[in-house]
């Protein structure tokens, strides 16, 4: 629709060429003459979309994290444990990675949200539960089917309460354990013992998976805060030491990948409860 506007004007072969500091209204009061007008048409203009081609770059990366993650039930279903812990790793990172690159090409989206959720739903949800189930929770009988329904229940609620309290949750914490670092450390344990790495008699391996599993669904939906890493900046400088520390993280995993990470997560795992009990001192303390 064309849009008009209206421009006053008037007859200027009637002013004087004095007193320029007049205004068109003061004129026309003067002269008694009303101020007749002019119509402009205005060139509506267009908004500028931004390339959609660019919002592919996100929803490619969670879209790969979910193919790890349907890939890592697939290899469950045969047997191919390791390679199932391996893609629940890949899909730990990718995943990591899809809202990092939407925050920089700023590309986030409310499809991309959601979409990134439900992907997590089934690679750090589903796909840990079945695959922990299919290795050694299935020899419990209904012991081990309620606990991967635990674990994958907790999964759920977990990811429904995060996406509700996005702007109320504290950015530099997560409240409940998050998802990813739940199901890698299912993965972790699953990874570390399927390569004959973990001293333990195979008739304890289930019970243990049935614990881990419990506590990682538990842990979940519990109020405990871990630390997210979001406050993190990597465009800013770091000290000599940071670089140190991360070169030597990367040789510990490149020299004995599933002992090195299931002991990273399990440190993390277990780190909003010492967050917790070191608040909880200290409030003690103060009082």
């Amino acid at each position: 629709m064309t849009t008009f506007r209206r421009r006053g004007r008037i007859d200027r072969s009637r002013l004087p060429s004095v007193r320029k500091d007049r205004t068109q209204s003061d004129w026309a009061q003067e002269f008694g003459d009303p101020i007749d007008y002019e119509v402009e048409e205005i060139a509506p203009q267009k908004p500028r979309h931004r390339n959609r081609g660019i919002y592919l770059l996100p929803n490619a990366f969670t879209t790969a994290a979910l193919f790890s993650g349907f890939f890592a039930i697939v290899n469950a279903m045969n047997h191919q444990f390791e390679i199932a812990a391996i893609a629940i790793f890949a899909s730990l990172v990718l995943d990591g990675m899809d809202g990092r690159i939407a925050r920089m090409t700023n590309t986030q989206s409310a499809f991309g949200e959601q979409y990134d959720s439900l992907a997590d739903m089934v690679s750090f949800g589903v796909a840990p539960a079945l695959v922990a189930y299919e290795w050694a929770l299935k020899d419990l009988g209904k012991w081990g089917w309620l606990a991967a329904f635990t674990y994958c229940a907790g999964a759920a609620l977990r990811l429904a309460r995060f996406n509700v309290n996005t702007s109320v949750v504290d950015k530099k914490f997560f409240q409940g354990l998050p998802s990813p670092a739940a199901g890698a450390l299912m993965a972790g344990f699953i990874w570390l013992a399927d390569d004959n790495k973990l001293p333990v008699r195979d008739t304890a391996i289930p019970w243990i998976m049935f614990f881990i599993a419990v506590y990682a669904g538990l842990t979940m939906v519990s109020n405990a805060r871990f630390y997210s890493g979001k406050a993190l900046n990597v465009r800013y400088r770091v000290p000599f030491g940071v670089t140190v520390l991360m070169l030597m993280i990367f040789v510990l995993i490149s020299t004995n990948p599933p002992l090195t990470l299931f002991g990273v997560f399990v440190v993390y795992a277990i780190s909003g409860y010492v967050i917790w009990a070191w608040e909880y001192l200290r409030s003690r303390r103060l009082s």
